[in-house]
């Protein structure tokens, strides 16, 4: 028969543990400037971060080196708000084939800052035909 001191030593602690929340960035990096708007599930902004809050010269705000810096923000703020996990999603402009030079720095930094990467989406619009092009029935000649 066991005593309650044994029963004691057998059962785990009980530590109350924060459950860590999760978190959706959304990242915009066109070729003039880099936005981060992170969210939280629901949608509720935690954070909002852009190249010009960081940066006062309009030619870096697309910058890699920029972003690295706009990611130790909102780093920064995520902590406080006990977030671990991290979802992605990366628009670029519409039509554009590829994302402006901010997005992958982004990515690495959060990453190296601690932080659990759930999933990476590419959101970029794609047109759809779109109003009439200018230029006439025989098109545009030079």
């Amino acid at each position: 028969m066991e005593t309650s001191e044994e029963i004691k030593e057998k059962s785990p602690k009980e530590k109350k543990e924060k459950k860590k929340a999760e978190a959706v960035v959304d990242i915009y990096p066109s070729f003039n400037n880099t936005i981060v708007h992170v969210k939280d599930m629901s949608g509720k902004t935690l954070t909002k971060v852009t190249g010009g809050m960081v940066t006062k010269h309009g030619r870096l705000k697309a910058n890699p080196t920029i972003a690295m810096f706009i990611a130790k923000r909102v780093e920064e703020n995520l902590k406080e708000l006990d977030v671990d996990s991290l979802y992605f999603r990366i628009r670029a402009k519409t039509g554009n084939p590829a994302p402006g030079p901010g997005a992958n720095s982004i990515i690495k930094s959060l990453s190296r800052g601690g932080f659990k990467i759930l999933n990476i989406l590419d959101t970029t619009r794609l047109p759809r035909g779109g109003p009439k092009k200018k230029g006439g029935r025989r098109g545009r000649r030079p």
